[in-house]
């Protein structure tokens, strides 16, 4: 079989990370790793260029896509999230009781749990220090016919 004819994840293809700007790295952090329970994998700073870069994830970089959190360390406006960004979205066992908890927290719930539109699915949107929109799904095993 051509390399053509193959399945993308055959021939090594997977989602590797997605990168977000944030200006405060510790509180992205604090979101991210303290709240959310992802893990810090690696960080670099780059003197030459004034950014940090830290990659957080729920696994090995290998085997499990991450997020690239970018700090520009002279950025002091907020980021101008653009109309072509969407979310993140997280999986959760019990969105409405990762709500309660995260709202206990001081997270902005933007979008209450419950069910989507025309589906069955539980989800709800929150947002990070930055504002950028994440999504909490329950769980795809948790849900018949999402």
């Amino acid at each position: 079989m051509t390399d053509q004819k193959r399945e993308p994840q055959e021939r090594g293809y997977r989602l590797a990370h997605t990168m977000m700007r944030v200006r405060d790295m510790e509180k992205s952090l604090e979101f991210y790793v303290g709240i959310l329970g992802m893990q810090v994998l690696r960080r670099r700073d780059y003197p030459d260029g004034k950014f940090t870069n830290t990659f957080i994830g729920y696994g090995p970089e290998a085997e499990f896509p991450t997020l690239e959190l970018t700090h520009n360390w002279e950025q002091s406006d907020v980021y101008d999230k653009g109309n072509g960004w969407g979310h993140i979205c997280f999986e959760v066992p019990d969105v409405y009781r990762t709500c309660d908890d995260l709202a206990a927290k001081g997270v902005t719930i933007t979008r209450p749990a419950g069910p989507m539109k025309h589906g069955t699915r539980v989800i709800a949107f929150v947002e990070d220090p930055d504002g950028y929109k994440v999504e909490l799904n329950e769980s795809i095993l948790n849900t018949p016919n999402a």
